[in-house]
């Protein structure tokens, strides 16, 4: 399935190529210092599983990912990409401190590293690790001591619990407001996550919820500390009922400013209105 036309939302691409290269190469240049990927204009990415994933990586692992296209118009990846840079800059420096406290609270309630980092999949099937604050027990990998059997299939499937026995109060409060997502604006800075995009998923679920087209144009676009899935159903939709697939794929499918101010501006209800959905 081709990958929509972005040219509704904003229009700017025709006249960077046309008038020679002294435009192109200014954007590229700026674009380099904040960390960003355009892509090769607006030409297709044919990657190779070795590109993907790595000298010795198993083919399986490729992901079957072919003619990837950028994520949208010149403008719209470049403008994008310098918000996410300053914005996220931004809350870095503003929020040390308060995370700082937080991540002694953390290391009082239950001893250990307040931090951790789970591997994901990103752009183009690239491998990341984003970081996020400890809101469960020390030894949480251990599933079968805390979960019930019937817990252990819905953490098979989604990677997520309904009462999650493993949870610390400290972590029932920052999980409420989302607070336990700040460290991923460190992804952000260093270019493995967007502000707003898909969110990032484990290798597992991409291979058992989505189709080789779907995960083609699912890894098309840099995946997000925050989405539309964060913004509307959020909890309620999950890759069993094949609702966070249809939600993920329809970011993709839309993306443009005015999809992510819907995105960005629904997450704040998610994380302070009176229907939290923060799991």
């Amino acid at each position: 399935m081709a990958t929509p036309h972005l040219g509704s939302c904003f229009r700017w691409t025709s006249p960077v190529r046309r008038k020679g290269t002294s435009h192109w190469q200014f954007i590229r240049n700026l674009n380099s210092l904040i960390g960003g990927s355009l892509g090769n204009r607006d030409v297709d990415l044919n990657l190779t599983s070795k590109e993907v994933t790595g000298q010795n990586a198993p083919v399986g692992a490729a992901l079957a990912v072919q003619k990837v296209q950028p994520s949208g118009t010149l403008a719209y990846r470049f403008l994008k990409r310098l918000f996410d840079f300053v914005f996220s800059l931004c809350v870095s420096v503003v929020l040390v401190i308060p995370v700082a406290i937080v991540c002694a609270f953390i290391c009082l309630e239950s001893p250990g590293n307040p931090l951790y980092a789970q591997e994901r999949v990103g752009k183009g099937g690239k491998t990341i690790k984003i970081r996020k604050l400890r809101s469960m027990v020390a030894d949480a990998g251990n599933v079968q001591k805390y979960l019930s059997s019937e817990q252990l299939h819905q953490w098979e499937v989604e990677r997520k619990v309904d009462d999650d026995p493993r949870i610390t109060k400290v972590g029932q409060f920052i999980r409420k407001c989302s607070i336990d997502e700040v460290p991923q604006f460190l992804n952000v800075l260093n270019g493995d996550l967007s502000v707003i995009g898909p969110r990032p998923i484990t290798r597992d679920e991409l291979e058992q919820h989505f189709s080789d087209e779907e995960k083609a144009e699912l890894l098309s676009v840099q995946p997000g500390i925050t989405g539309l899935w964060q913004a509307t159903d959020r909890n309620a939709a999950t890759f069993e009922s094949g609702l966070r697939q249809k939600i993920e794929l329809h970011y993709v499918h839309n993306r443009c400013f005015r999809m992510d101010w819907k995105c960005f501006t629904g997450t704040f209800g998610a994380m302070f209105g009176k229907k939290r959905t923060g799991r």
